[in-house]
């Protein structure tokens, strides 16, 4: 059975990594690490040097937290060229620390028959903490039929793909008439009854006119 290759149109944004738990390092691990490398600094091999420098101990050089999140990428990512790849450390690695690196798919997008898949990877330890982070770029055939295509020397398969990122994805209001827009519209409370229209207020009674009084008669005058 031919192994599993990944390919652009089985990818989807949010897509997640399998995650890889590695063993405890040690300081087997170390020492070996520091031969393969060449990188015999004190801090990493040397007990008594770390000890008086005020660490608990020695720990383990950063690439090696690297190595673990290409290592993750490279058996998710079969087939696939890595383009470029990125860390960020953000605390150390001891010895006894279990990392656990994951992924997953922030971005896709093709145009002219190239396709490129982006990752964001990162590595935990034992308690849940953020070890280190990074980034990669991935470049991939369409499908099957594009990888023949262009190992016979004929010409790519073209679809062209806009940047599909998944903040951006995240951030945008649902599309109108769409199922998620009638979703959200389903979610949204029912607005409240408009109130009714305030009673008019009664009119105060009129003050009663008080009656005129009448013109007094005027006197006679007498006849002399």
């Amino acid at each position: 059975m031919p192994p599993r290759k990944l390919y652009f149109e089985n990818v989807r944004v949010g897509d997640e990594i399998p995650a890889m738990a590695k063993a405890p390092v040690d300081r087997v691990q170390l020492a070996r690490y520091a031969g393969a490398t060449g990188d015999f600094h004190p801090l990493h091999v040397d007990e008594a040097y770390a000890r008086s420098l005020g660490m608990p101990s020695v720990y383990a050089p950063s690439p090696l937290g690297q190595g673990f999140l290409g290592q993750l990428i490279t058996d998710w990512a079969r087939g696939a060229q890595i383009k470029k790849f990125s860390t960020k450390f953000i605390r150390l690695i001891w010895p006894g620390d279990t990392l656990v690196c994951k992924g997953r798919v922030s971005d896709r997008h093709g145009e002219n028959g190239r396709y490129n898949i982006e990752l964001d990877v990162w590595a935990e330890n034992q308690k849940g903490e953020l070890v280190l982070k990074g980034a990669a770029t991935l470049g991939v055939y369409y499908s099957s039929e594009d990888e023949n295509r262009q190992k016979a020397g004929q010409a790519p398969v073209v679809v062209n793909v806009p940047r599909e990122n998944i903040l951006v994805m995240a951030a945008e209001p649902p599309k109108k008439g769409g199922k998620a827009a009638k979703a959200a519209k389903a979610a949204k409370p029912a607005k409240p009854a408009k109130k009714s229209a305030k009673p008019a207020k009664a009119s105060k009674p009129k003050k009663a006119s008080k009656p005129k009084a009448k013109p007094k008669p005027k006197a006679k005058k007498k006849k002399r």
